[in-house]
């Protein structure tokens, strides 16, 4: 069996950066004095011109980012999740969303597999805050072929995007010829029984319950939301219709996330059960990253769980 490749979705943004670098001279990258960690390091290197360190002030990379934009320029602003969304939310806010400017947030670090950062870097409701904004759109990639694409829709997409990337070195889901498309879900499996609605690192998760689910003699619809919002609002009702029951899975607080997304469209098109996982309205803590996933529930044992949970409300 071959060896299984795992990347960091942030790794693979900043190798997308300069490979949109060096096709579009009018891309412009801002970091808050993280380049290394966010890896926009990369960007520097090879475009040092087009590359702008604003120092630790997310608010006003944000600002520049907006200023920048409006002379043309196609504008990627990065920091961790939660500085660009929590400590720069006004300034996204007021001016990256509201004149619905062409900046591309770049959000590293987010979610509980920021590990032994602790707490305080661990956003697990940055999802939730840019969902709240009107016309963002909000892309959380599975694995690092994924983040790729992501990253060059993005370029292509006229207004704000916000892209989510973690930490954490992942399980390659996809080939290379994968097809991306913004608002379009990925069904990586047909299913009758119980649908899994997963997104960011919680697909692999979600492959690796299906699995045993399966074994099992369940069978289950497993559906990759790559895109929070615009949510694939018929993916959800097809799947609904379908299994009866769903189970989301995601690597943030159930409150705001892709589960609420999931809950808004199943409550007014076809009301099914819908089980939420991630994480349960609290703080994470310092540790290993992949400890930290187990402790908050966030694997494939969960998952299992939730769905034998689902289909008892069926």
């Amino acid at each position: 069996m071959a060896d299984v490749i795992k990347t960091a979705t942030r790794d693979a943004y900043g190798k997308a950066l300069v490979e949109l670098g060096e096709k579009n001279p009018n891309v412009l990258v801002l970091d808050a004095d993280l380049a290394a960690a966010t890896k926009t390091g990369a960007f520097k290197k090879a475009f040092p011109e087009r590359f702008f360190d604003t120092g630790i002030a997310e608010g006003n990379m944000m600002g520049v980012a907006a200023g920048l934009a409006t002379t043309g320029y196609t504008v990627f602003a990065s920091s961790f999740a939660m500085f660009s969304a929590g400590r720069a939310f006004e300034q996204v806010r007021n001016t990256i969303a509201y004149p619905h400017l062409n900046v591309k947030i770049g959000a590293t670090h987010a979610g509980i597999s920021v590990g032994e950062d602790g707490a305080s870097h661990q956003c697990c409701e940055d999802i939730a805050l840019m969902r709240s904004i009107p016309g963002m759109v909000i892309l959380n990639p599975a694995d690092d072929i994924e983040a790729r694409a992501a990253v060059l829709a993005a370029v292509e997409h006229d207004g704000p995007v916000y892209m989510r990337f973690g930490r954490l070195a992942v399980p390659r889901i996809f080939d290379e010829d994968y097809k991306f498309e913004i608002g379009k879900a990925v069904t990586l499996k047909e299913g009758t029984d119980v649908t899994i609605i997963a997104t960011g690192l919680m697909v692999n998760e979600a492959i690796e319950a299906a699995k045993v689910l399966e074994a099992e003699g369940i069978s289950v619809e497993l559906i990759n939301m790559h895109t929070i919002k615009p949510l694939d609002k018929e993916a959800v009702i097809k799947a609904a219709k379908k299994t009866g029951c769903i189970v989301t899975a995601e690597e943030h607080n159930v409150i705001g996330g892709l589960g609420d997304a999931v809950c808004d469209v199943v409550c007014e098109e076809c009301p099914v059960p819908v089980v939420k996982l991630g994480v349960e309205d609290t703080f994470g803590k310092s540790g290993p990253a992949v400890e930290l996933l187990h402790i908050f529930g966030l694997d494939a044992d969960n998952i299992v769980k939730k769905a034998k949970i689902a289909l008892s409300k069926k």
